[in-house]
């Protein structure tokens, strides 16, 4: 009798580095990359994946790993994997790559989770000015929920998700990607007014061989040297896809990938437990290892089909993504409004960027009245499930974004009453999220206005 079940196409090993995992993983997009392994379409396969560090943050009850990681790693994904029609010819560039999730999770044995923000001299995050500690919180995960000792009196299902999943690209591509990310890098301090409100992020992260892994090809080899100087970072979403961070690919949800190589060469990664919209913390979903069991179909030329390019070459197209049926249901939020003026009372123009900051700032002032310290908020805000909108962006000169929380997850009830604020049972300033001092000199934003 033939088996059933999903064929294991990328085995995981958690007690091993990702260099020494049977099938090497990678860190960078590059058409050069070879895949380790081949599916057919119509075929289950299961794909397993380390988290986003590969084990480089811990289970450990300390901040210093988060404060000292190295972000030129990140992300670790499995693949490439290389896909092939029934009749045994391969995805073609111009193709759509129809990849189904049919099923995914955390490894067994590994069910647990970390959210966290980085260090403002390594990486920051959204509001890394208000926030310049590296802070961690360990989540445990009981079947389809989630808790964390570090931030009590919360507990919520997960919306399981990858966060990165996306094809190679072809050197074209890669060229162009480059060169407009080395621009942005060089001149965007003289033209992006984004800067003044987000001052310490990297403008973007371009291609470097320091911590890169390229799969198959050996470290240090001349092949190794030239594709480690071209691969791009991981880090954005891009045309392939990639780091998209959609917190609702999770069970039946199909990604439509263009397809810019032969065989695609499908890779994945960064695999999320739950996550809020923008993951703001920067290292924010509840990060984890896990896996993903897949279907892929091919729609023969349907790049031209189905994908309108959005800029001077057929390269600049984007994936569409289909939403599964599953997800948390909840009927009852508290909804925070932001607006494009920034904590000096500077008006921006139409700034998205700095409403929903506005909004995600709203909201962490207005939790913490709950005896939460703000760092336990901010955490929590880009990992448990919040819906973000940009609720309005052609009303000059205020953009105008939401940030809406379910006020099930809380054991205590939130909303504003014609009394004093309650304390609930278990939420507490001790036992608070694990942080570092910040010893760096980037200067830190000061809201005079906000709750202590």
């Amino acid at each position: 009798m033939a088996p059933y079940g999903p064929r294991l196409v990328v085995p995981i090993d958690v007690k091993k580095k990702p260099w020494e995992q049977k099938l090497p993983l990678h860190n960078r997009w590059h058409p050069d990359i070879p895949p380790v392994a081949e599916v057919k379409t119509g075929e289950v396969f299961r794909v397993e994946m380390v988290d986003f560090s590969g084990g480089g943050i811990t289970h450990d009850y300390t901040a210093e790993d988060i404060k000292h990681a190295d972000p030129s790693v990140v992300h670790y994904l499995s693949g490439p994997i290389r896909v092939v029609g029934e009749d045994g010819i391969a995805a073609k560039p111009g193709d759509l790559l129809v990849v189904e999730i049919l099923n995914l999770g955390p490894l067994p044995g590994d069910e647990w989770g970390y959210t966290a923000t980085f260090d403002r001299e390594n990486g920051g995050g959204f509001l890394t000015d208000h926030f310049p500690c590296a802070t961690k919180a360990i989540w445990y995960f009981e079947g389809i929920y989630a808790y964390s000792p570090h931030i009590p009196g919360v507990r919520f299902p997960g919306l399981t998700h990858p966060g990165v999943i996306g094809t190679a690209p072809s050197m074209e591509l890669l060229d162009i990607w480059n060169k407009r990310e080395r621009d942005l890098e060089e001149n965007g301090l003289q033209n992006l007014k984004l800067c003044e409100v987000l001052h310490s992020r990297p403008l973007a992260n371009l291609p470097t061989p320091k911590g890169c892994r390229l799969g198959k090809i050996e470290d240090g080899t001349p092949e190794w040297e030239k594709i480690a100087r071209e691969a791009a970072r991981t880090i954005p979403g891009r045309e392939n896809g990639g780091n998209c961070d959609i917190k609702n690919l999770s069970r039946g949800s199909k990604i439509y990938l263009p397809v810019f190589v032969d065989g695609a060469n499908l890779s994945t990664g960064d695999m999320h437990f739950s996550q809020g919209d923008g993951e703001v913390s920067f290292c924010g979903a509840i990060e984890m290892s896990g896996f993903l069991e897949l279907k892929c179909e091919l729609i023969r030329g349907g790049m031209k089909e189905y994908l309108t390019p959005m800029g001077p070459t057929p390269l600049h197209v984007n994936p569409i993504f289909e939403i599964g049926p599953v997800e948390p249901r909840f009927s009852e939020w508290l909804v925070f409004e932001g607006i494009s003026v920034d904590e000096s009372g500077r008006q921006h123009y139409l700034d998205a960027s700095v409403a929903y900051k506005r909004a995600v700032l709203n909201a962490i002032d207005y939790l913490s009245k709950f005896g939460y310290s703000k760092e336990q908020v901010y955490l929590l805000l880009s990992c448990c499930p919040c819906e973000g909108r940009i609720s309005g962006i052609v009303d000059s000169p205020n953009a105008c974004a939401t940030l809406a929380i379910p006020t099930a997850i809380f054991d205590q009830d939130i909303r504003p009453k014609n009394n004093k604020v309650p304390v609930g049972p278990r939420i507490v300033r001790k036992p608070d999220v694990l942080k570092c001092t910040y010893d760096g000199n980037l200067p830190v934003t000061r809201n005079p206005s906000a709750s202590t």
